[in-house]
């Protein structure tokens, strides 16, 4: 399935309408929200929802926040957006990775079943929160990343719109650009870029393939 034509189809379907559809945008971070925004904001009337109880530790969590805020009052296009923070719950992450029962989860490479269980976590308290507060869609931007995987993040979505009264908004927002273009963003308002995913686990992975090449230097 093409994620980034299903998603110009239905925004080519919206254009008529007169009021803009509510967009429940879940963000994982400031530089990813930069030109996923940037494509959505002239079709959906749009809240961003910072859900991410997988970030470690704490400090990095606060510090990706603050660099979400600080773009969205700079950037034009979000000035007017609205920013829902979710509450910081790393237990939640960890309950739904389930390391007891599955312990090759914790050094499985990036994009494997234990990022698909943070992926699931994560659509799922945004559906939730969007079928309460009556929006018409959901997405997110974690598929901008080339280290995400866009077909089991629109997979989740599409079996959760089945349980929920939102209609999720496929994407690939890596497509057509779209992470150049958040590097570009990301050098334009001098932003902090993460150089792992977020969680304890991937930070580990990003330590020891260090550690690796620092040695086969000496």
């Amino acid at each position: 399935m093409d994620y980034n034509k299903s998603m110009e189809e239905i925004i080519f379907s919206l254009i008529s309408l007169e009021d803009k559809p509510k967009l429940l945008l879940h963000i994982c971070c400031g530089p990813c929200s930069s030109a996923v925004i940037e494509r959505l904001a002239d079709f959906f009337n749009i809240t961003l929802f910072y859900y991410n109880p997988n970030i470690y530790p704490e400090k990095e969590y606060i510090r990706r926040r603050d660099e979400l805020f600080t773009f969205t009052k700079k950037f034009p296009k979000a000035n007017n957006i609205h920013i829902i923070e979710e509450n910081y719950s790393p237990d939640d992450f960890y309950t739904a990775l389930q390391l007891k029962d599955n312990p090759e989860l914790a050094t499985e490479k990036e994009m494997g079943e234990r990022c698909k269980r943070c992926y699931e976590l994560r659509l799922k308290k945004t559906f939730e929160y969007a079928e309460k507060n009556c929006y018409d869609y959901v997405t997110t931007s974690l598929s901008i990343s080339p280290y995400k995987d866009a077909i089991k993040i629109n997979h989740i979505g599409s079996e959760l719109e089945k349980k929920h009264t939102v209609k999720f908004l496929y994407s690939d927002f890596k497509k057509k650009n779209g992470f150049l273009r958040s590097l570009e963003f990301s050098k334009e308002y001098n932003m902090y870029r993460q150089d792992y995913c977020g969680c304890i686990y991937s930070l580990n992975n990003i330590s020891k393939r260090e550690k690796n090449e620092r040695n086969k230097k000496h």
